[in-house]
């Protein structure tokens, strides 16, 4: 069903994560594009090389790969290099590839990206749309990167203002983003969109089975998860902490799988004390997520402070579909916070408090809340795939209708 495409303008995705890249914002950028291109023409600039065949063809979207050479997170200088290569050659490809009435849709990383993406829209006519999954500069503020009053921060701030200037419209997946988006003077509320990310398990209940591969090597009886990327925005510290304050109860052990610079931090803490409550295990890919999830009594999303508004765990999701409760380490107002509250799913602490993390998970291995589980399975449907990819698509209906969203 093409006409529409025809009859008002075409959708433009922007992204340097697509498909085979294996990342959660690639998966979830494929997934806006193909339900979109079910009814217009939809275009991909891709930063992550070839498709399978099955992902292109009739129907699907014509992928325009980028070139993106990317330096090790670690290399800080050369990656924010590459990432304003990328987000330049982003530039180039959107001048070279929209007409007046697109409509370009992108997200927040690498975070020059947005940048490009709202000028060269704006030059050519088009619409602008954006993804919020990481506020920048606040997220650098929150990790301790960058200072609030710096050149830089005030810099990417007044950027920032003008480039919400330009977009025609910004989803949040989190309420908690609202208040620090309308801190900036080119932002309006009638361009937020709140859309939340979902569940990418089905929801329902998986029991607690001491045949499950991960857990079998463990002879606690309560078994306290920590999974995926752990970036800027987290805080491995406490969850050492934790472990190290209830290294005494034989009944805890916690299970760590996952990512990034927080990751590299807890194996050098665990390196240096030997804590014989803590097990790693490798990066679990997806075929194996569902029995990993299922393996743990009690996940924990640790974040440090000031992050509410800034950074959402699309994680939380497929916690809450397996049935399991959470502790969360967070600000009370943050989005996840909010629903762990609203719907009964577990702890929320203080960030910075390991002895507050640890008593909840002391309490949490003595509980004996039976519906819990139902609860957040409960939870885990209300954020559906379905119902996110419709109210994208009908976000795209609107812009490529109305030019801004801010006139309605």
């Amino acid at each position: 069903m093409q006409s529409h495409g025809s009859l008002f303008g075409k959708i433009v995705v922007a992204s340097q994560h697509y498909p085979p890249d294996p990342s959660t914002t690639a998966a979830i950028m494929a997934e806006i594009a193909c339900r979109v291109a079910g009814d217009h023409e939809v275009v991909v600039l891709s930063g992550s090389g070839a498709l399978q065949a099955s992902q292109t063809g009739a129907g699907k979207p014509r992928v325009i790969a980028v070139k993106n050479r990317m330096a090790g997170k670690a290399a800080l200088v050369r990656r924010g290099l590459s990432e304003l290569l990328f987000a330049a050659r982003i530039f180039f490809a959107l001048i070279r590839e929209l007409r007046r009435g697109d409509v370009v849709l992108t997200v927040t990383a690498p975070f020059m990206l947005p940048y490009a993406v709202a000028a060269a829209a704006r030059l050519k006519g088009a619409r602008s749309a954006l993804i919020m999954h990481d506020l920048f500069p606040d997220v650098l503020v929150t990790a301790g990167m960058l200072k609030p009053g710096s050149i830089v921060t005030r810099t990417m701030r007044f950027a920032n203002g003008l480039m919400f200037r330009a977009l025609n419209a910004v989803i949040t997946i989190g309420r908690d983003a609202e208040r620090p988006l309308l801190s900036y003077s080119g932002m309006r509320r009638s361009k937020i969109r709140f859309i939340p990310n979902w569940a990418t398990l089905m929801p329902g209940a998986r029991p607690l089975s001491p045949d499950n591969p991960f857990r079998k090597p463990l002879s606690a009886r309560f078994i306290v998860g920590l999974s995926g990327n752990l970036g800027f925005t987290h805080d491995p510290e406490i969850v050492f902490e934790a472990a190290r304050l209830l290294k005494d109860e034989p009944d805890i052990h916690f299970l760590l799988s996952g990512w990034g610079i927080g990751f590299t931090r807890l194996k050098q803490l665990q390196a240096e004390a030997n804590l014989s409550n803590v097990s790693f295990v490798g990066r679990v890919e997806d075929a194996e997520l569902e029995a990993f999830l299922a393996s743990a009594n009690l996940w924990i999303i640790p974040y440090r402070k000031d992050v509410a508004g800034v950074s959402v765990p699309s994680r939380f999701y497929n916690l809450l579909a397996v049935g399991r409760p959470v502790v969360l380490v967070s600000e009370p107002e943050a989005e996840a916070a909010l629903t762990v509250v609203e719907n009964g799913l577990g702890w929320v602490v203080t960030p910075g408090r390991a002895d507050q993390l640890a008593g909840a998970i002391r309490a949490a291995s003595r509980s004996d809340d039976g519906a819990l589980a139902e609860r957040a399975v409960k939870a885990a449907a209300k954020f559906d795939r379905t119902t996110a990819m419709n109210a994208y698509a009908g976000l795209i209906d609107e812009l490529l209708r109305n030019p801004d969203l801010s006139e309605q």
